[in-house]
């Protein structure tokens, strides 16, 4: 049996990343993320770590470019404005194979925008940097998973050899829920034949763009098998009462908690309302979409921002149902209330009611 924490949502991935044996953490303050950040200076030492508070963002994704070539579990926690400034490094830790964890505890833009929650980093996290650069993205609804995904982060990091992001929002991340830090929520590092160091006997390794042009070449196809072979094996979602459904609501993170409250409200009514949650939001869990669509009358797409995986939705169902969006900008939270009556008004609109 486990230990049952009452913990905050970053202190809680924090904590989770001590656990799985990260050693290096190299981050610049912002919020809605910093408790991640303060958590590790007080906390990574003690478990054998290194913290170090870097002088920008940029500083910070490059000295995790440094630690990951050498070998290192290594992690960051940022916030939008953050993560922008670190897509650079970003790509070029895609570009080299090398693993690590990024934090994006997500605020409302754009620019500074204000602290308030917000899933406005959708297209950022899920499309890629530039270089046609992408990362494995999770998408937690709980502080218990925020724990979860953590571990499972750092796994797929050192499997597929690539930076992955766990998206989240200023609401979960500042949100106090318990955490079962269950026996089997273990991650160990794996051994690796890609550091520069750390191995003898062997011919010496270097890190570095392609030099010529099929260096690059041979880059880029490796990266888009690469890519396929995560799009097969990592989609990952939750269905909740689809089975009968007629109108499907799908959200993630802290819209996805809300949209649930709302599904059970419409079921109340006697409406067949369901709940499809993507998990992983890169790979888009487009297997599990493409199951339902023909079976549905409509989709209702919820999300904290002005609409952006509503397009990802629409490119799964590929035309076999309706998808209506429903969400705003600016650290606007939906509320249950708000998306039982789009459920309503969708319901009523398929049985030609207005």
């Amino acid at each position: 049996m486990g230990e049952r924490i009452l913990m905050k949502g970053n202190e809680a991935m924090a904590e989770a990343a001590i656990r799985a044996n990260c050693k290096l953490f190299f981050g610049y303050p912002i919020t809605p993320s910093s408790e991640a950040l303060e958590y590790m200076a007080a906390k990574l030492p003690e478990a054998g770590g290194c913290f170090l508070q870097a002088e920008s963002e940029v500083a910070a994704i490059y000295m995790i470019y440094g630690a990951a070539a050498g070998g290192a579990r290594a992690m960051t926690a940022t916030s939008a404005p953050g993560l922008s400034l670190m897509q650079e490094g970003i790509s070029y830790l895609v570009a080299n194979q090398l693993p690590c964890l990024v934090i994006n505890v997500c605020r409302a833009g754009p620019g500074l925008g204000r602290i308030l929650p917000a899933q406005s980093d959708y297209k950022i996290v899920t499309k890629g940097g530039h270089g046609d650069c992408y990362t494995i993205a999770l998408a937690p609804a709980s502080v218990q998973e925020l724990a979860e995904m953590t571990f499972l982060a750092f796994d797929l990091a050192e499997k597929w050899r690539s930076p992955v992001t766990i998206l989240t929002d200023a609401m979960l991340g500042q949100l106090m829920e318990p955490v079962e830090w269950k026996d089997s929520m273990v991650s160990v590092p794996k051994p690796n034949d890609y550091a520069i160091g750390g191995a003898e006997g062997r011919p010496r390794r270097m890190l570095g763009a392609p030099r010529t042009d099929d260096e690059m070449i041979e880059s880029n196809v490796l990266l888009s098998q690469k890519y396929e072979r995560i799009r097969e094996e990592e989609q990952r979602s939750e269905a909740y009462l689809l089975d009968d459904a007629d109108i499907v609501v799908t959200a993630y993170g802290t819209s996805a908690r809300i949209s649930m409250e709302a599904v059970d409200e419409a079921r109340e009514q006697g409406i067949k309302a369901g709940l499809l949650r993507p998990i992983s939001v890169f790979p888009f869990p487009n297997k599990a979409f493409q199951a339902v669509a023909p079976k549905v009358k409509g989709f209702l797409c919820v999300e904290m921002n002005m609409g952006q995986m509503v397009d990802d939705v629409r490119l799964a169902v590929d035309g076999k149902a309706p998808v209506t969006f429903y969400g705003q900008g600016g650290g606007w939270t939906p509320s249950g209330q708000g998306v039982l009556e789009q459920i309503l008004k969708l319901a009523r609109s398929q049985n030609g009611v207005r």
